[in-house]
């Protein structure tokens, strides 16, 4: 078990540094993440949402505590993320418990919660925190977030606000 707790340290500390690849060495090649703004995510889709986001990062600092082994396979964490969201150039500080399964050393299930109209509130600024609680503002936020994945993935990524 101690040595999921160096796997989730592993990442978390690649994370900080910005380091997508060894973020993905430490998850499977089928790995399964989800989090309010991406939703479901699989295998090489997950890598890339954690390229693109560490490449294009700006005023970037995260840390992350309490990591709970729950059991053999899974695990938590806190962590908070601050940046610049590059749309709109407002600071947020994303507070985010983490949920993780693992198995042979990788991490095979990843799901981020967080309170996704508190993080439309703070990247969008007054219309975020007036129409941050709605349906209609989530589901565009993360159409707008996959969206921006796909053309990422295939290499006609502009930064267009994530």
């Amino acid at each position: 078990m101690q040595d999921n707790k160096l796997i989730i340290e592993r990442f978390y500390t690649a994370f900080q540094q910005k380091d997508f690849a060894d973020m993905n060495a430490c998850y499977s090649d089928d790995i399964v993440f989800s989090d309010p703004v991406f939703m479901l995510l699989k295998g090489d889709q997950v890598k890339c949402m954690w390229e693109m986001l560490c490449k294009n990062a700006k005023g970037f600092s995260l840390t992350f505590s309490d990591i709970a082994l729950l059991d053999e396979e899974y695990a938590t964490c806190k962590w908070q993320a601050s940046y610049i969201f590059s749309k709109t150039g407002r600071k947020v500080v994303n507070n985010v418990k983490a949920y993780m399964k693992l198995k042979d050393g990788k991490i095979v299930e990843h799901s981020d919660a967080f309170r996704l109209s508190t993080w439309i509130s703070q990247a969008l600024g007054w219309k975020g925190a007036l129409f941050g609680w709605t349906g209609f503002m989530k589901r565009a936020v993360q159409n707008n977030a996959r969206k921006t994945l796909l053309k990422y993935m295939e290499g006609e990524f502009e930064n267009e606000g994530i």
